[in-house]
């Protein structure tokens, strides 16, 4: 049975809102990122260097808390904003290659990941949001949230370039769903929405057989 579904994608991509549309339409329990009540979050866009270890370990374990939800609840579908492994692979990957994560809180952080990662379900189903960094600009600027103003543009392309090459990879999750965001509106377009709906419909549906 399919009970844990993730919805990934960089800064700006719809994530949140993609899975609150999708929790609503198919009756799933949604797990939110962390990011209005996170105290680290917008220190750390005033200096990455500084607090880019505090918010990544902030993250990993609001994260880990999520997937016990999972794990406690076996009968019900959970969706979950954001992967616990693009926290590791992505995030602390970035700050780590830019000089932002020392290596030795990068190797402590890493230690806590693999540790975790011993009691945590990998996600049934990911759905991958795939956005060029004009569209991930354009959102972040229409949901004007004024830690988020100065995100560097470069900042948003290295995460990228890392989804791309972590999606090609992708070790552990053997189900994934690209959506290529840039050229729809899943919002405002309900036949976008159905589409994308249908879509994992279909990707379920193939799950299920597979696990028969």
């Amino acid at each position: 049975m399919t009970n844990y579904i993730a919805v990934a994608g960089n800064i700006g991509s719809g994530k949140t809102t993609l899975t609150r549309l999708l929790a609503e339409e198919f009756d799933w329990e949604p797990e939110y990122e962390s990011t209005d009540d996170n105290p680290y979050l917008a220190d750390f866009y005033e200096d990455m260097a500084r607090w880019s270890f505090p918010l990544q370990i902030y993250f990993l374990n609001s994260r880990f808390r999520q997937l016990d939800n999972v794990i406690q609840k076996k009968k019900r579908i959970v969706i979950q904003d954001r992967s616990i492994e693009e926290d590791c692979h992505i995030f602390a990957q970035n700050l780590r290659h830019s000089g932002w994560m020392s290596e030795r809180d990068y190797q402590n952080y890493r230690m806590l990941f693999d540790s975790m990662m011993r009691f945590v379900p990998s996600p049934d189903l990911l759905i991958y949001l795939q956005a060029d960094v004009s569209h991930l600009l354009r959102n972040i600027e229409k949901r004007g949230r004024a830690y988020e103003r100065d995100i560097p543009e470069k900042y948003l392309t290295d995460l990228n370039k890392l989804y791309e090459k972590w999606i090609e990879q992708m070790p552990s999750i053997q189900n994934i769903l690209i959506i290529k965001v840039e050229k729809i509106d899943f919002v405002q377009n309900s036949e976008h929405f159905s589409d994308i709906t249908h879509q994992i419909r279909q990707k379920l549906n193939q799950i299920a057989h597979n696990k028969i």
